[in-house]
């Protein structure tokens, strides 16, 4: 009965989110949410650009949404279901830990989800045993997933990301939070993977050392160009030809690595396998391939308190800043502003590759969810 009671909530959500792309009904709160808490970062990565493009405008500690605000905006919304949380580098925020157990009281996330880029092993695992600790107490049904990121092996990680020693505390990370997953079960430790023009033709060799470490999900996102990043003039986007040589054998591997994972892996897994075809064909036709729901089923706060539709477009389109409105998130979901640049992406005047994005419209596309549901029934015989 409750299975049947959230397939049904779930339909009628995607139908609101439907009318609201072609303003015909207010957009219901987005089932996620991706939340920034910071710009600050360790790294100098060459695919972003976020470090260099705050030298000249640092990213104080001051300027960013405090505790109380964040409370204040997340009490402004109600239930979601993915909670993504961003950076720069989150870890970096002393109170991170409590911005999560506000999410968990406030927003009732399903997956709350981490990206890192690893560098401080030890404050990583102090924090993420903390927040499994808070989330077995008051919501022991959440599942939390971390994500080192890993673009290249040895001197190649390093070059990358513009740290010497990058890689043995990436390393050191993965193998520190790798003992969370064995106690506990709504723990999930991901890696994931840049692919760029610095190493796409690596991607067989990474992937095949990433699982050889025992890890449960593995992913990758393609480089892109983003307002978020400032980094335009990068060209770190591969060439059609590059990405598609290089999902291929990431595919390949991915299939290979299927055998003992949990069902819900798989089905994570199945529905990246679709992604990555839908972000090959985004890359060769330079369009929407589908309907892209972005400011209806998804949204991003940015660290200064400002609601983007995605990261891609960020302060190109924003919705408006919550500091101006009392911190209320849905008087900006709902305003003018919002409907205008809704009624820009339902044309098509953008289009992008972005991985947290496409997810929701395969998800919102019958077709790309039966292609979804489809890869996953094809891997139902890995145990």
């Amino acid at each position: 009965m409750r299975v049947r009671s959230n397939i049904l909530s779930n339909l009628a959500r995607a139908a609101r989110f439907r009318l609201a792309r072609y303003n015909l009904l207010k957009p219901p709160l987005p089932v996620t949410l991706t939340f920034s808490v910071t710009n600050r970062c360790q790294s100098r990565c060459k695919t972003c650009l976020i470090w260099k493009f705050y030298e000249d405008k640092p990213c104080r500690m001051e300027d960013e949404l405090s505790i109380d605000e964040i409370e204040r905006v997340f009490s402004s919304m109600g239930g979601i279901v993915f909670f993504n949380i961003s950076g720069g580098e989150p870890f970096m925020r002393d109170d991170f830990p409590d911005i999560v157990a506000l999410a968990l009281r406030h927003l009732s996330p399903k997956i709350i989800h981490i990206p890192t880029n690893g560098l401080m092993p030890d404050r990583i695992f102090r924090q993420v045993k903390a927040m499994l600790e808070h989330i077995e107490s008051t919501s022991p049904g959440v599942k939390l997933s971390v994500k080192p990121s890993l673009d290249g092996l040895g001197e190649q990680q390093d070059e990358i990301r513009g740290v010497p020693g990058c890689f043995d505390k990436v390393v050191k990370t993965i193998k520190t939070l790798l003992p969370l997953s064995e106690r506990h079960q709504n723990f999930l430790l991901e890696v994931g993977t840049v692919i760029s023009r610095l190493n796409w033709g690596d991607i067989d060799r990474i992937a095949e050392y990433v699982h050889s470490l025992g890890i449960e999900s593995y992913r990758n996102e393609l480089a892109e160009v983003r307002a978020e990043f400032a980094n335009e003039a990068t060209g770190v986007t591969p060439s059609p030809e590059e990405y598609g040589e290089a999902i291929a054998r990431f595919r390949a591997k991915t299939i290979e690595s299927l055998e003992g994972k949990s069902r819900y892996t798989r089905m994570l897994e199945s529905l990246r396998l679709v992604y990555y075809g839908l972000a090959l064909k985004v890359l060769r036709e330079q369009r929407q391939v589908i309907p892209c729901f972005a400011g209806i089923s998804n949204a991003h706060i940015d660290p200064y308190g400002n609601i983007w539709p995605c990261c891609t477009l960020a302060n190109d389109a924003p919705l408006g800043s919550l500091r101006d409105v009392d911190y209320n998130f849905m008087a900006l979901w709902h305003s003018e502003q919002a409907a205008k640049v809704r009624s820009s992406i339902r044309r098509g005047e953008c289009y992008c590759p972005l991985a947290n994005q496409a997810y929701s419209n395969i998800l919102l596309s019958p077709l790309w969810l039966l292609r979804t549901l489809w890869t996953f029934t094809r891997f139902a015989a890995f145990r």
